[in-house]
This record gives C-alpha cells, sequence and structure tokens, in this order.
C-alpha cells in the first residue's frame, strides 16, 4: 500500500519558505478530517494542486477524487454531471448516468470555482452537504452518498453574498475548514526552489538537460510581482526550457517576456 508520504510526494506543493511551511502544517490538520474545505486564492496559485494534496493525504486517499469546473457548464449540464439522470429526464438522456456525487462515494469531489454556480443549484448542493442525500435528474427516489466536497474560488465569498449572487448557507456550509493559498509575491524565498523544479519538470518531458539560470536572470525573475502567480512562473520557465539554445538562462532573454 502505497504510504500517506509517498502520496504527498506526487505533485508535490514546492517551497520550503515560511507561508509553504505553515501551508503545510494547517493541510495535514485539515486533511485529517472529513469535514468540508473552501480553498481560497488568486488565480493560478496552486488551488487545485492544494485540493489533491488533502485528498492524497486524507483518509479517503485510497478512494476516488474527482474534479468539476463550476465555470465551464451550464446549471442544467452542471446539475446532470452532480447529481447524474434518469433515462428520459430530458432530451437526449437515452439512459441513466450516475453524477459525481455517486461515482466519488467514499471518496472526495473537487468543486472548483464554486462561485460561478448558479443559486438554484446552490440550494440543491446545500443539501446534499447537510442531508448527504439528493434525487437524480428526472427521479424521485432519494440516493445517499458519503463525500468530501473541497470548493476552490479565486473570489471573495463575502461580497458574493452581500450581492445576493451566493447564498450565505452555502457559504458558510462550504467554509467549515478555510484555506488560503498565498500569491507568489508574497513568497518570494520560493521562486528559486520553483524556478529549479519547472526547468527539471521540463527538461524531463523534453529529455534534455536542464538548463540553469544566471544570477542577474534569477534576480529579475525574483523581483518581478507575478501576477499570474505560479502558473505563470510555470509557463515561463517552460518557454524559457524549449527557447534558450545556450546552457545558461539570462536576463537579456527573459526580460522582454
Amino acid at each position: 500500500r502505497t504510504s500517506v508520504e509517498d502520496l504527498r510526494k506526487y505533485r508535490p506543493l514546492v517551497g520550503s519558505g515560511r507561508a509553504m511551511t505553515t501551508l503545510r502544517v494547517q493541510l495535514d490538520r485539515v486533511a485529517a478530517s472529513h469535514a468540508t474545505v473552501l480553498v481560497t486564492g488568486e488565480s493560478g496559485t496552486g488551488k487545485e494542486l492544494v485540493a489533491s494534496y488533502l485528498h492524497r493525504a486524507s483518509p479517503r486517499r485510497d478512494r476516488t477524487m474527482l474534479c468539476l469546473n463550476c465555470a465551464s457548464l451550464s446549471a442544467n449540464l452542471l446539475e446532470s454531471e452532480l447529481f447524474g439522470h434518469e433515462r428520459g429526464a430530458f432530451t437526449g438522456a437515452d439512459r441513466a448516468r450516475k453524477g459525481r456525487f455517486e461515482l466519488a462515494d467514499g471518496g472526495s469531489l473537487l468543486l472548483d470555482e464554486i462561485s460561478e454556480m448558479a443559486l438554484p443549484l446552490q440550494a440543491k448542493l446545500l443539501r446534499v452537504l447537510q442531508e448527504h442525500e439528493f434525487e437524480r435528474v428526472g427521479s424521485s427516489s432519494t440516493r445517499r452518498v458519503d463525500v468530501r466536497v473541497i470548493a476552490t474560488t479565486n473570489r471573495r465569498l463575502e461580497e458574493w453574498v452581500s450581492r445576493k449572487r451566493f447564498r450565505e448557507d452555502l457559504y458558510y456550509r462550504l467554509n467549515v475548514l478555510p484555506v488560503a493559498v498565498p500569491p507568489l509575491r508574497d513568497r518570494r524565498e520560493d521562486i528559486p526552489e520553483l524556478v529549479e523544479h519547472f526547468l527539471q519538470q521540463a527538461a524531463a518531458q523534453d529529455g534534455r538537460r536542464p538548463i540553469d539560470v544566471s544570477s542577474d536572470a534569477m534576480s529579475l525573475i525574483s523581483e518581478y510581482d507575478w501576477p499570474g502567480n505560479v502558473r505563470e512562473l510555470e509557463n515561463l520557465c517552460r518557454r524559457a526550457a524549449t527557447l534558450c539554445t545556450a546552457s545558461t538562462l539570462t536576463a537579456e532573454l527573459i526580460e522582454p517576456w
């Protein structure tokens, strides 16, 4: 059986600075619980990676973890994806289908961009979180599930609640265990470690030797504010690994980017 430590090493949370060390301690405590988690942070900070870490370090790690982006589907399709549907429930429903809650029973379900879920569907989600039961679309038969929900958002849900775009009761039900992922500008000490990680990753994918980084290039990278956070840094490292023809990455190459 794979150990918890081995599972954490898969797609690890890179960074040994104070902010990430504090975050890991919090995540290890949160992972041991079965309560709902709300992961917040700016776009590109790695909220989905944090959610994955929570599942891998949890008692549910040997069960399924499924992910669903709430912004990528219409309200009707999202309801079917979450709860499933019966045959004939709507046009095109030629067979019964299980939803993510049924498929993730005993495991975890990541609801990404939870703030984009329509209000009527929020009420149905609230019921699942409170009662652990739901009905498929087109069915009157109640089904029970045991699923840990991990929700992520890059919005301030308190503001969404005040603007009547997000249910207050659902917000409190999701925010049982809050986890805030810091932006990259607040953990600059991790940037050299992240750069090395991403360059090694790119080199391994391309079957090449990792390039080195000059001190002036690293200074330039460390001083930038990174509005796109870790995702932006990862993209820059991938670009550098592909386009740099020398063995060392210099400031002159990356400054225009």
